[in-house]
């Protein structure tokens, strides 16, 4: 999100952008699981003029690890860009970031910056905080909380936070690349003023005409079930985020400020009215897609259960003896069908990249239909239409194909 904003920002002012990455538009491939021996990766950065890391990960993976991301190929690329002769070197860390931080997240960002400042040569180091952006993942999920009638909030949400927008970030990012003076060794990039979290969401959602009440939430009881939450929203609900936002996230907007010579902006004014309609716009297509998630969710698992125990086993038997399937066959089948809607249920509520799933179910939702057309052709005729109902369903699991996201939990 805030790579690409920069490297727009930078060919708008005529600059030329050389984007290092895994994805098709890389145009130097670079992964920091895997970043080819020193001698190579001093031979790529040559010839540039300036360097901005912008990578991070907000929830270790078993393939991504903060030490690998975080610290080791930060402190392999930026030793390289030294020996490779690039002028100014720039580094996005994280407020709060800290040797034996809060978190992991904020340990490695803390581990990356003192190898930094071990380096022969003057690094930037930039640490943002809250940062919003109408297209960042995190501030979607605020977005969504904002608008909702009531916010449930650890504690009430008394927890203090200074949310900088991303254009503000953008531009200081950029002055810091470009500027001919020597820039600022590190720069704490937040907003003009702290803000309780509650408070946050609370503007938020009126700029969006909400006007949501705060419902304290005690933590202590719910804790258990935070490992899950992380991993059913990418971590922006889990252990490691309530213990980033129990530390607090604040900082001097001094800095900023004089990099960009105004004060940032100010959270009552990240939205304004275009944008705010646009951003309903957009939440409604989410609430939308998750309706529809939701309700598949409920049909494959009410199918399962109605498979195995609501529907009456000897009529289920006698439907298979009509295709063919009996005694021990039929069981293997009735289970086998059964474990599989089961499965596809769960499937839609908690992986992260679910086309695969839409995808398997218009398959299977195909197979029946054909199976049933050719043993059970009386069920077109049903008064209760069981197989016409197939042609709205398939409708939705298309929809979301289109509309929800191809790749995680986070808007990419």
């Amino acid at each position: 999100m805030i790579g690409s904003a920069v490297a727009q920002r930078l060919r708008q002012a005529g600059h030329e952008v050389v984007l290092a990455g895994r994805g098709q538009g890389a145009g130097l491939f670079l992964d920091f699981n895997a970043l080819p021996p020193r001698d190579e990766l001093v031979r790529l950065l040559q010839g540039h003029d300036v360097l901005l890391n912008a990578v991070g990960i907000f929830q270790a993976q078993a393939e991504q690890s903060f030490d690998a991301v975080h610290v080791k190929a930060v402190a392999a690329l930026f030793g390289a860009a030294v020996q490779a002769g690039i002028g100014r070197l720039v580094h996005l860390s994280a407020l709060g970031a800290a040797l034996g931080g809060a978190t992991a997240y904020f340990d490695s960002k803390g581990r990356a910056e003192v190898l930094l400042r071990q380096l022969p040569a003057p690094v930037v180091i930039v640490r943002p905080s809250l940062v919003f952006s109408p297209e960042g993942a995190s501030s979607r999920f605020f977005l969504r909380l904002a608008t909702l009638p009531v916010l449930p909030l650890p504690g009430g949400g008394p927890q203090l936070v200074q949310p900088l927008h991303v254009d503000d970030l953008v531009e200081a990012l950029v002055r810091v690349m470009t500027c001919t003076d020597d820039p600022p060794a590190s720069l704490d990039a937040v907003g003009p003023r702290p803000l309780p979290m509650h408070g946050y969401l609370r503007l938020l959602g009126a700029a969006l005409g909400r006007n949501p009440r705060v419902l304290a939430v005690p933590m202590q009881p719910l804790r258990p079930f935070l490992p899950l939450a992380a991993r059913l929203t990418g971590g922006l609900v889990g252990p490691d985020a309530l213990r980033m936002l129990e530390a607090g996230n604040t900082g001097d907007p001094a800095g900023i400020s004089a990099v960009l010579g105004r004060p940032p902006r100010d959270p009552s004014r990240f939205i304004d009215a275009q944008e705010a309609s646009r951003l309903r716009d957009v939440l409604r297509t989410r609430r939308a897609v998750l309706a529809l998630r939701l309700s598949l969710a409920a049909m494959w698992l009410g199918t399962a259960w109605v498979s195995l125990w609501g529907y009456p086993r000897q009529a289920s038997h006698a439907l298979l003896a009509r295709v063919g399937l009996q005694g021990g066959l039929a069981d293997v089948a009735l289970w086998s069908g059964a474990l599989l809607d089961a499965l596809l249920g769960i499937a839609m509520l908690v992986l992260p990249g679910r086309r695969p799933v839409y995808h398997a179910q218009l398959l299977l939702m195909a197979g029946y239909t054909v199976l049933i057309s050719l043993w059970l052709p009386e069920f077109w005729l049903h008064p209760f239409g069981p197989l016409l109902k197939n042609i709205p369903i398939a409708g939705a699991i298309l929809a979301l194909i289109l509309l929800d996201r191809a790749h995680g939990p986070g808007d990419r």
